[in-house]
């Protein structure tokens, strides 16, 4: 079977692949016939036959209005119509703010100049054209009669839901809301084109050139594929400067290249990818983020899946912040469980004011941290219930240690403050064993990341805190029992203490007050019937800042109760 490869390539072109893949699966293109992985699983392969014969055009509208539909304006103006009409089916039509705001948006976006082109071009082919016409002339207003109103909103619900319409208005939307963010100036995004038929002109700009382009000889071409490296015709160039932020206009701006000759030019195959790209990326409200795994066309596939999600997509959280976004793309690798990936890129668009595309790298060392089942589990625990309150604000816990490990800062700030308000009220045990753990998990993973010695030295660190937790657990216990207490209050000034020495790492202090505790208490016996004595991880931690805090948090887990990891809060 002759194949058509589609290789791996810079963020853009990866991104392209995944809508590719995305809107074959769409169009119920069969794996393994159709379409499938190369034997090294580098390229995406396409059957000649289907490659040729297939419509393209029809494809990709169909996966955009299928992905991006649910969340574009065309959507929005039918909610808000069923919302109406039901409201005042239910005698609950009262029209204030809200109501009027709804009929206004109904109308004005229904008379847009994108949506009354694309009209234009199907007015011939739809049923009861005058009730769109009709609209211009006499807008919906609130001061009709209910009757009237829920008549007028139901014929217009039902004129829109006929099949053109509804493909027409939700890609007039999808394109000038989604699309022209990552290419413009070709195709239905050029100006001259605005009124023409969107699937005529892309049918012209990137289908037919792509089925041509298979079935045409090039043995006398001189040209290359920027991309590809394949070989094309001087017809068939499609200059790559239609994509957002990639190149300037070359047709007037050559002097970039080597005696003024452009060649930055892509064979029709890649355009058709690359106009791909925007559905490539995962939305979040009007944000977008792509996972750029370059080691197989699988784990790729995989990263930025959409399969079981489209509903999550576009969520209706408007204020996600530049971290959030980070602690997301941690839990896509954490359900990779791909031990082999190297530096992982994230590309964020819609994160800032100037829409521009934003790289991160989360390199091998933190995808190695994170990849370490306890780390792993901790980061998915957080994730199911990640708010808690630290005095008065709510506090995105999962967040935090996440943007703590990607920033290569330690989680005992934030361990601290979770430590002195479980001080105050025990509820805070679920949040404080997991951050601790993400935070001795990392540093076992360093240091053997550091020194080729997980199996020795990661042990070591893992059994002496676990040790030093038991010991003040045990300490705990003893107290509470002397002074014949049921509850931890009597113990609330010596753990703030012992916190405020952690914090800024005074050993002395610390030790004045754990020998104050042993003096007293040591004579007491442990629920195993040992004496309670020092723990000797304290005597490693006197000329060693880095044990103090690691053992001393330990410590005072044990004290206050975190002991073991609780139910998370309510």
């Amino acid at each position: 079977m002759e194949k058509y490869m589609i290789t791996l390539g810079d963020f853009l072109k990866n991104a392209g692949i995944v809508g590719f893949h995305y809107m074959l699966e769409t169009a119920g293109a069969e794996e393994g016939v159709d379409f499938g992985h190369s034997d090294d699983d580098q390229a995406l392969w396409l059957s000649m036959d289907f490659a040729k014969n297939a419509d393209w055009t029809d494809m990709y509208f169909k996966a955009f209005i299928r992905y991006f539909g649910p969340f574009s304006t065309c959507q929005g103006i039918k909610d808000k119509i069923q919302t109406c009409i039901e409201k005042i089916e239910a005698e609950k039509w009262n029209p204030g703010k809200q109501e009027k705001d709804d009929l206004k948006f109904i109308n004005e976006k229904l008379q847009s100049n994108s949506y009354q082109a694309g009209f234009a071009n199907i007015k011939k082919k739809i049923k009861n054209s005058e009730i769109y016409e009709k609209l211009k002339k006499n807008k919906l207003s609130d001061k009709l009669s209910s009757e009237e109103l829920k008549n007028r909103l139901k014929e217009l619900l039902e004129f829109i839901n006929q099949p053109e319409c509804s493909e027409t208005f939700a890609m007039k939307s999808i394109i000038y809301t989604y699309i022209n963010r990552f290419w413009n100036g070709k195709c239905f995004l050029l100006r001259p084109n605005a009124k023409k038929d969107m699937r005529e002109v892309f049918e012209k700009d990137f289908s037919e050139p792509f089925r041509k382009y298979l079935s045409a000889d090039h043995k006398k071409a001189k040209d290359l594929c920027i991309d590809c490296g394949d070989l094309i015709g001087p017809k068939e160039k499609v200059s790559i400067a239609f994509m957002n932020e990639v190149g300037d206009d070359f047709t007037r701006k050559r002097s970039a290249f080597w005696d003024c000759k452009v060649d930055a030019f892509l064979c029709p195959g890649c355009a058709f990818i690359y106009a791909l790209s925007p559905l490539g990326f995962r939305l979040y409200v009007n944000k977008f983020v792509f996972v750029n795994i370059n080691n197989s066309i699988g784990a790729l596939l995989d990263a930025n899946s959409k399969i079981g999600r489209i509903d999550q997509e576009g969520e209706k959280t408007e204020n996600k912040k530049y971290s959030q976004w980070f602690a997301e793309t941690i839990n896509i690798l954490l359900r990779e469980k791909q031990q082999e990936l190297s530096n992982v890129q994230v590309i964020l668009r819609g994160v800032s004011t100037d829409d521009r595309y934003r790289l991160s790298i989360i390199h091998k060392k933190m995808l190695e941290i994170i990849c370490e089942s306890r780390v792993s589990d901790a980061l998915t625990s957080l994730a199911k219930s990640p708010f808690t309150k630290i005095k008065d604000n709510f506090v995105n816990v999962h967040e935090t240690v996440v943007m703590n490990l990607l920033q290569h800062r330690d989680q005992y700030q934030l361990l601290n403050q979770l430590l002195k308000e479980n001080i105050k009220e025990e509820s805070k045990n679920f949040y404080i064993f997991w951050v601790y753990e993400v935070q001795l998990w990392t540093e076992i993973v360093l240091t053997y990341l550091e020194r080729k010695e997980r199996n020795e030295k990661g042990r070591e660190l893992s059994m002496t805190c676990g040790a030093m937790k038991k010991s003040g657990a045990d300490l705990r216990k003893a107290i509470m029992t002397a002074k014949g207490m049921t509850s931890s209050e009597g113990l609330r000034g010596i753990e703030y203490q012992l916190l405020n020495a952690l914090a800024v790492r005074n050993v002395n202090k610390f030790m004045d007050v754990v020998m104050r505790l042993y003096s007293a208490y040591g004579s007491k016996r442990n629920e195993d019937g040992h004496e309670l004595l020092i723990p000797t991880g304290f005597v490693q931690m006197l000329n060693d800042k880095q044990k103090f805090t690691e053992y001393g948090y330990a410590f005072v887990m044990g004290l206050v109760g975190s002991y073991e990891p609780k139910k998370e809060e309510a």
